[in-house]
């Protein structure tokens, strides 16, 4: 098996520091990134996510739409990890239990500060969540994070 190289080695690396981070323990989740601002992540949600009134819970949300945006704008950044300094959340319509992809985009920004916009698709494909991320770089390199393994 060929070992990715430059862009999709970091790629990768990204992917498995999304597996690898404890909080991801909690969701049945699956990041994939398959170029530079673009980022996806699939997620199955069952009651466990849910609040009193019986549908998911805005954490849920926010969790689904701040991590494919961060992706998104980390997938630009190779020596550092970025960290959220603001989020907007829209909600559009209440989730249960399934399928549902979080899509995130980079929109602007390449120095300290990026701007990325992300939104929920249910199992039909419609939206039914967005929100929009600022990150700034941190001094945090992405090398010494678990999980982030480039070979």
């Amino acid at each position: 098996m060929t070992r990715p190289e430059g862009e999709a080695a970091h790629y990768r690396a990204l992917e498995s520091l999304y597996a690898a981070a404890p909080i991801n323990k909690l969701f049945d989740s699956t990041l994939e990134i398959e170029s530079g601002g673009l980022a996806r992540i699939r997620f199955t949600l069952d009651e466990r996510h849910f609040h009193a009134a019986g549908a998911v819970h805005g954490t849920s949300y926010f969790k689904m739409l701040d991590d494919a945006a961060f992706y998104a704008a980390n997938s630009l950044v190779t020596d550092r990890f970025l960290l959220t300094t603001a989020f907007t959340l829209l909600f559009t319509q209440p989730l249960g239990v399934g399928p549902v992809i979080a899509e995130g985009r980079w929109t602007n920004g390449r120095r300290r500060v990026f701007n990325a916009d992300a939104r929920l698709l249910d199992a039909g494909g419609e939206e039914v969540a967005r929100g929009t991320g600022t990150f700034m770089r941190s001094r945090i390199p992405l090398a010494t994070l678990p999980g982030y393994r480039t070979a």
